[in-house]
């Protein structure tokens, strides 16, 4: 299969497994998230198919040749690390043209080509400048520059937006994005930040405790997660304990209407997200009484705290949509919609 695979890949140090077997499909021209906590074994996992670490077992195969012996500096893939580790006394041409000219390349092509993909990362005309004269994010395009200038099979970022604040982070996400998606090249992105995930991905790959969670398109591992660690992971939810009975789960003295596969008895966990639960003083299904005991504000936003007989609730509203104006204080009605539910084995981590 064209593009690259990991098969049965896996690591140990010692007695302690990082990453347990894996099964990956990277396919061509497309951007794939490595998401998780820290220690999940993302980024293990990422230098393993760099090549800076050995895989204990399995096999990494990129166009259906197998690289895993391969060492890290002829497999032609660009990384862009954490920290950048840029040449601070190199100007910005200097740094993008090194791998070029210890490569063999003349000075005069290299640094050609060093202004070309200076152009392509908006740094056109900071060829000149000293790293110690740019900010975090144009730091950050000329170590993008730096990789990209072997013409990578493969492009590796591990955490590359950890070190910008929250705005400029959120603007070289789609940067980015807007990057790979022109150039085609695979690429794969090590990354903590959900938000950064969702952004900038085709295929989100979500990890705990060295295995992988589960494998899929965002707005897939954001609505149908395949477990209670990826439904709390990713974005919000609220989550409650409960017994599944015929036709619903029982929390409490509240039997709560929903369809899931298991069978009467099962030790649940129910998850809603904030933005499907509502506010709603109908009587019907799923309904249940609730005091107001905070309000925030979020801009676009506005959550609703609530207290509840089977514990705290949080609603949510795009501001300007039809919705209540409630206050701290304030009693009410939330409800639960039956097909918003998600239900899954109460043994999973949440």
């Amino acid at each position: 299969m064209d593009g690259l695979v990991l098969k049965g890949v896996s690591k140990s140090f010692g007695g302690v497994r990082a990453v347990d077997p894996t099964n990956l499909e990277f396919a061509k021209g497309e951007l794939t998230a490595l998401l998780g906590p820290s220690g999940c074994g993302k980024t293990t996992l990422l230098r393993m198919i760099a090549g800076l670490e050995d895989p204990t077992r399995g096999n990494i195969l990129l166009d259906g040749a197998d690289i895993t012996a391969l060492p890290a500096h002829k497999r032609k893939f660009g990384m862009v690390f954490q920290s950048f580790a840029l040449f601070p006394h190199y100007s910005v041409r200097e740094n993008v043209a090194y791998s070029l000219t210890i490569g063999g390349m003349s000075k005069s092509d290299a640094y050609a080509k060093a202004e070309t993909l200076l152009d392509t990362v908006q740094l056109g005309g900071f060829g000149d400048r000293r790293i110690g004269e740019l900010s975090g994010g144009q730091r950050q395009r000329v170590a993008i520059a730096r990789a990209l200038a072997q013409e990578p099979d493969v492009f590796l970022l591990d955490e590359p937006m950890s070190a910008l604040d929250a705005k400029l982070r959120e603007e070289m996400q789609v940067e980015l994005r807007l990057l790979q998606q022109r150039l085609g090249i695979t690429t794969i992105v090590v990354t903590h930040d959900q938000r950064e995930a969702m952004t900038m991905a085709d295929q989100i790959v979500v990890m705990s405790n060295g295995r992988v969670e589960q494998i899929a398109k965002p707005q897939e591992v954001y609505h149908k997660p395949a477990n209670a660690f990826v439904a709390d992971f990713i974005g919000k939810a609220n989550f409650f304990d409960g017994v599944f009975a015929d036709g619903g789960v029982q929390i409490g003295t509240l039997q709560l209407q929903t369809q899931a596969p298991f069978r009467s008895g099962s030790a649940v966990k129910v998850a809603i997200r904030p933005e499907r639960a509502e506010i709603d003083d109908r009587p019907g299904e799923n309904r249940i009484d609730a005091k107001v005991m905070f309000v925030r504000d979020l801009g676009p936003l506005r959550e609703y705290h609530l207290e509840t007989a089977i514990g705290p609730i949080i609603v949510e509203y795009a501001v300007g949509e039809t919705g209540p104006s409630l206050a701290t204080g304030d009693t009410t009605t939330v409800r639960l919609p039956p097909d918003a539910l998600q239900v899954f084995p109460r043994g999973e981590a949440a």
